[in-house]
């Protein structure tokens, strides 16, 4: 018998695709969009998806009768090893092929945003840390590096990167993000889609689109930003990551952007998506979001309804189980009320990634896509956390407290951070995301703490190292503030480790559904931090957070100031080692920090109204330490800026050279920032935007030019009609260290006529770096 056209491994994807889709039923076509979550039927009230318990099934019996698009989650659910996980993927998918007419297995998914979100797999730095190195080729490294270890136990799809471009930072997910700026997040968040595609893992986007501008910073709250800051701002990460990283699918956000929601968004989802950027991957709803159309926004009557409103706008596959993509929904196709051809769009998008995954072909079996012998904590994949963790520790403000001087004999390491290995990991790491279920089984990976890292640093120096935790993360507990303030009375050098611990849905400080109502440290830390100043010991502020925290209370009477966002694994030697001084710091600030709890959120990407607060407002919005910044050991100076041309067209291009030299003692890595000003636009535009960067490492006395290519389509921005346009006028350039430290500034003028640019537009501005 010959094998059917969907199995000729000869035929392109599109073709067999669309062989297979003329061989289905409805009910089959219908299974191809939905999910199923085998195992997810008890969480005990634990939730890792919102409203899980609410809506949690798991049953495959759909599945084995008609198929299923994805298995949800098999390694991330429930503690399994290597060994039982891959097995249960094997009986999963002879369930899903063997007992379904047409045999066509499924697509495995799992959350990977800190890493393989599973048992015993490295926990890297979260988001916002890989944001804060400005490292795009070693998170690139990083993701294809996760995305190996997943495809080797049969994972297809990975639920990461997140795009969203911080708008306030009360929002429990900024850790799960890039930071503030949309160059940034575009830049980092592409790198991420590589690194994963490269490695035969399906990327998906997240969240589609406006999820990060909540009204105030709520989870879930709707969205009242406008279309065209909505073009400007949190689209263009998702419209590079796409175009350059080739990503392949895209989840929707839960929020309603000015009332309609955006699972059922046809403009998001279609028009932008699909029809402006080319985008022909597959759209997955984040989990429940379908049926969140019907019980949350209530804009549709029904389960079938609400299938029908996302499927019409462009959502392809529900996750994480099938309860709008079912019976209901069959009878309104079969009815006449639903076209079926908006069926066979979907399926043919999903079986044309099957056949991109090899899942059609007539050799496929679970067991050849996996490797058993994989090591989901190898010393690769640790050393790659390390290496993101040193370079993402940023040194906020140093009055000579750091390194910590040779002459101290004795330091107290206080604070709810100082001896706890969980706040150095993300919400969506394994330890915290799942294992507070099972607290027999311990964290998974080894996790060091920072008091067993700044011994083992200090061991060989005859240095003691006192801790005491002070008070807990949250909790009005001041019980432990006498041992803490003694301690730091007793000792040469405090210190003192404040900040979050992510959880879930209010069970942290930082992370989903764990949202800030000001920007005050949880709990009672600022007060133990006001007690440990006033002993007159030199303190050294360190801020293990997911999020920036109001410092200007602590910062001006601190030794030194250390902020590091949740680094992952090893980010408790990292931070050993930017205190010792072994390792440089050269992280960088990905989000501002403001200076009082209420007078910012605000993030450096404003039009001027947003920044002059002199005779408007009695709330100053100047943050306390900048967008960008960050200090070094070493000292970098600049050496002026040249241009090479003082105009060129709308449709031109330019080049900016800086030279960068080290005029300190010790071999570093300098940041070199560049920012573009639009003097006068059609509409009010930021101040200041990023547009370049480049890392630059640099011996003692070594030089480095650094050279970016500037296209005119940089300068580019929606207007009113929200056609994105360049127009003629003055272009400020600055380039230095952070987007209030900027020592060389020049312009350049825009001349011809106003251009209209599309998706094929430049979007980003190379560096060349030469070592002179």
């Amino acid at each position: 018998m010959t094998d059917p056209i969907w199995q000729d491994t000869t035929v392109d994807a599109e073709s067999r695709a669309e062989a297979l889709l003329r061989a289905m039923t409805l009910e089959e076509k219908l299974a191809q969009l939905g999910s199923a979550w085998p195992g997810n039927e008890d969480t005990s009230g634990n939730n890792v998806a919102p409203m899980q318990d609410v809506f949690s099934g798991g049953s495959l019996e759909q599945a084995r009768e008609h198929g299923t698009g994805q298995l949800t989650r098999v390694f991330g659910t429930a503690p399994v090893g290597v060994a039982d996980g891959t097995a249960r993927v094997r009986e999963l998918q002879r369930d899903v092929t063997g007992e379904s007419r047409l045999g066509i297995p499924a697509i495995v998914h799992e959350e990977c945003l800190t890493g393989f979100t599973t048992y015993g797999a490295t926990v890297y730095p979260a988001p916002l840390a890989c944001a804060a190195t400005f490292d795009p080729v070693r998170v690139e490294r990083m993701a294809h590096a996760i995305g190996t270890d997943m495809r080797a136990v049969g994972v297809h799809q990975g639920l990461a990167p997140v795009l969203d471009v911080v708008r306030d930072y009360r929002w429990g997910r900024v850790e799960e993000t890039l930071g503030e700026d949309p160059y940034l997040v575009g830049v980092v968040g592409t790198a991420y889609v590589r690194g994963l595609e490269t490695a035969g893992i399906i990327a998906t986007l997240k969240h589609f689109a406006g999820y990060s501008a909540s009204r105030a910073a709520r989870n879930h709250a709707p969205v009242s930003i406008g279309r065209r800051e909505l073009r400007e701002v949190i689209l263009p990460p998702f419209e590079m990551a796409v175009r350059d990283g080739g990503a392949r699918s895209v989840m929707n956000a839960y929020v309603d952007l000015d009332g309609t929601p955006a699972a059922a968004d046809p403009t998001l989802l279609t028009t932008v998506l699909r029809d402006e950027w080319g985008f022909d991957g597959t759209v997955v709803s984040d989990y429940w979001s379908i049926a969140f159309l019907r019980s949350m926004h209530r804009i549709a009557g029904s389960a079938g309804e609400a299938g029908a409103l996302a499927l019409a706008a462009g959502t392809d596959v529900e996750l994480p189980e099938s309860l709008c993509y079912g019976k209901e929904l069959a009878e309104l196709i079969r009815s006449g009320a639903v076209p079926e051809e908006l069926v066979d769009r979907s399926v043919r998008r999903v079986l044309r990634q099957k056949a991109e995954l090899g899942l059609l072909d007539p050799q496929w079996s679970a067991e050849s896509e996996m490797d058993e012998s994989v090591d989901l904590d190898s010393p690769r994949n640790r050393e790659l956390s390390r290496e993101i963790a040193e370079r993402s520790v940023v040194l906020l403000a140093n009055d000579g407290g750091l390194p910590l001087p040779e002459t101290a004999s004795s330091v107290a390491l206080v604070g709810p951070g100082a001896d706890e290995a969980r706040n150095f990991l993300g919400c969506y790491s394994y330890p915290n995301h799942v294992l507070p279920r099972y607290p027999d089984l311990g964290d998974g990976v080894a996790v060091p703490t920072l008091a067993e890292a700044l011994r083992e640093d200090l061991a060989s120096t005859g240095v003691s190292v006192r801790v005491q935790p002070g008070c807990p993360v949250r909790e009005a507990d001041r019980s432990g503030f006498a041992d803490a303030v003694t301690a730091a009375q007793e000792s040469d050098v405090c210190v003192a480790v404040v900040g979050d611990r992510a959880g879930m849905f209010g069970e942290g400080t930082s992370g989903e559904g764990c949202d800030a109502a000001d920007l005050q440290l949880p709990g009672v830390q600022g007060e133990l931090l006001t007690e440990l100043l006033a002993t007159g010991t030199p303190v050294v502020l360190v801020v293990l957070s997911g999020r920036p925290y109001a410092l200007g209370e602590y910062a001006d009477r601190a030794a030194a100031v250390v902020q590091a966002f949740m680094p992952g694994e090893e980010g408790a030697a990292a931070l050993a080692g930017v205190l010792t001084g072994w390792i440089v710091p050269s992280g960088r600030l990905p989000v501002q920090v403001p200076r009082d709890p209420g007078g910012q959120p605000g993030t450096y990407l404003q039009p001027p109204l947003g920044g002059n607060s002199e005779g408007i407002s009695n709330l100053d919005p100047t943050p306390l330490f900048p967008f960008g910044h960050g200090l070094s050991y070493t000292d970098f100076e600049y050496g002026g800026m040249t241009l090479s041309a003082s105009e060129t067209g709308t449709d031109g291009e330019f080049t900016v050279s800086t030279e960068v030299r080290n005029a300190g003692e010790r071999s570093g890595e300098e940041v070199v920032q560049l920012y573009l000003r639009d003097v006068q636009a059609r509409v009010a535009r930021p101040v200041l935007q990023l547009t370049g960067f480049a890392r630059v490492a640099l011996d003692p006395g070594q030089r480095a030019v650094v050279t970016f290519r500037v296209h005119a389509d940089l300068v580019s921005y929606p207007d009113a009609d929200l056609r994105r346009i360049v127009e003629p006028g003055t272009v400020e350039v600055f380039v230095g260290r952070s987007a209030t430290d900027l020592p060389c500034t020049d312009t350049v003028e825009l001349t011809g006529p106003v251009r209209e640019v599309g998706h094929d537009r430049v979007m980003t501005a190379p560096a060349e770096v030469v070592h002179v």
